[in-house]
């Protein structure tokens, strides 16, 4: 731009000038500007199920209303709890930094080095030969869902786009989506036995031997979602010599190790038995629950290699996959796992608040079933007890569901999963009331 200095114009003025010589009238102006993204082509997408329920929850104003969809932990007050021992490794960190330096740089593609290696012993056992013979491809990575789309985009790369995948029938919403946007076919396996209110193992292994041989199957390590049933020991055995002799790939989500039994080795049981087994195993692991982090998405995938110069090459591919997904992991949840499970003063500390939350859920367990049967039901409710983990498929329909919203304020989610986390002993009572009302 060129100004004559013998006639000095101001940028102001000419600016002025351009615009008014310039500028179309609004309505031209805004017509050149219409969306692309019209109805037809970007349809309204349908409310998550639970966080709708969570809406109606929040308008209603009855007192003695019980949410009991959410799938966090809530003490016994209803509330949300930090872990003192999570609230210590933070405190530490800020007071000496991470490794003794205050830093927040990029924890590189696979995350924390740290809190990779105690996610793996936690998960596995210190004692692991995998972990001794180093024969882990491991990555951090965003939480179990995370972990999970990381195993399926692997696997839609390198078994190829519409390989089928095996999924307990029922299982977590979020698993269905999560491999079919990764190209996968979903497919599902018999494991919930309306019937009975407990495992069809029968129908499962049927299942298992029946898949082309090399099918991918899906497991809950310990307290499935949403049923609460898991398999016994000797039913683990006899699953994971089955998965073996057909030669299956088996992706395990483990959400709940510590928060099911109280026991993080006992919740860890089936894992380490597919493993030492010699299945072909991946991992995917959520510090969500046990560890309180539910915002900090933190979680650990592991891919079991037959040799170090495999687990090697499988991690060089995992390394692509998540840099165009999203680069690298955040880095504080992960530092304050890595801190939690390295000490030797937090990690007791952690041990027996997990402990804690697991026991006040069975407690709970046991107060619903002793409410209910001094409400006079006369129906069978075991597997309130026999169940697991933070939830309980109670065996109510749909129709019955909705009476416990409509007349009792009382908000599940419509195939009858109790989140028992939401009971309290304030509520209990009130609840088995309710449940009896509408199933006798």
């Amino acid at each position: 731009l060129c100004v004559c200095p013998s006639h000095p114009v101001t940028i102001h003025k000419m600016l002025t000038r351009s615009f008014k010589k310039t500028a179309a009238p609004a309505a031209s102006y805004g017509a050149r500007f219409m969306s692309r993204w019209t109805a037809e082509r970007i349809p309204m997408g349908p409310a998550d199920p639970i966080l709708g329920l969570n809406e109606q929850f929040q308008k209603d104003t009855f007192d003695k209303k019980i949410n009991l969809g959410v799938g966090a932990y809530r003490d016994d007050n209803g509330k949300p709890w930090v872990l003192p021992s999570v609230k210590a490794a933070e405190e530490k960190l800020v007071a000496h930094g991470w490794n003794g330096v205050f830093q927040k740089e990029y924890a590189g593609i696979t995350g924390i080095k740290e809190f990779n290696d105690a996610s793996v012993k936690f998960a596995y056992g210190a004692d692991s030969p995998v972990i001794k013979e180093k024969r882990l491809a491991t990555a951090q990575v965003l939480s179990g869902t995370g972990g999970g789309r990381l195993a399926f985009e692997f696997f839609a790369r390198f078994l190829g786009k519409g390989t089928p995948i095996y999924m307990p029938d029922p299982t977590w919403a979020n698993h269905l989506p999560m491999a079919k946007d990764a190209g996968m076919s979903l497919e599902t396996y018999r494991y919930y036995d309306k019937k009975t209110v407990g495992l069809d193992m029968a129908g499962l292994m049927e299942d298992v031997k029946a898949a082309p041989e090399g099918s991918v199957f899906m497991f809950h390590a310990c307290a499935h979602n949403p049923t609460g049933v898991d398999p016994t020991h000797e039913q683990w055995k006899e699953i994971s010599a089955a998965c073996k002799a057909k030669k299956h790939t088996l992706f395990i989500d483990t959400a709940y190790q510590g928060f099911a039994s109280g026991d993080a080795d006992k919740d860890a049981w089936a894992l380490r038995n597919f493993v030492a087994d010699g299945n072909d195993v991946c991992v995917a692991q959520s510090f969500a629950k046990n560890f309180g982090l539910y915002g900090d998405r933190i979680g650990c995938f592991s891919f079991v290699g037959s040799s170090t110069e495999e687990a090697d090459r499988i991690l060089s591919q995992l390394k692509i996959i998540i840099r165009p997904m999203y680069s690298n992991p955040p880095i504080h949840g992960a530092r304050i796992v890595a801190t939690v499970l390295d000490d030797p003063k937090l990690n007791p500390q952690w041990y027996a608040e997990c402990k804690s939350m697991a026991d006040r859920i069975i407690t709970m367990r046991d107060s619903l079933k002793a409410n209910l049967a001094k409400e006079g039901s006369v129906r069978n409710w075991d597997h309130v007890t026999s169940q697991i983990g933070m939830f309980c498929f109670s065996g109510m329909t749909p129709e019955q569901v909705g009476r416990m919203k409509d007349e009792f304020h009382i908000y599940m989610t419509k195939n009858g999963r109790i989140s028992m986390a939401g009971v309290t002993s304030k509520n209990v009572e009130y609840l088995a009331h309710a449940m009896h009302q509408c199933t006798k």
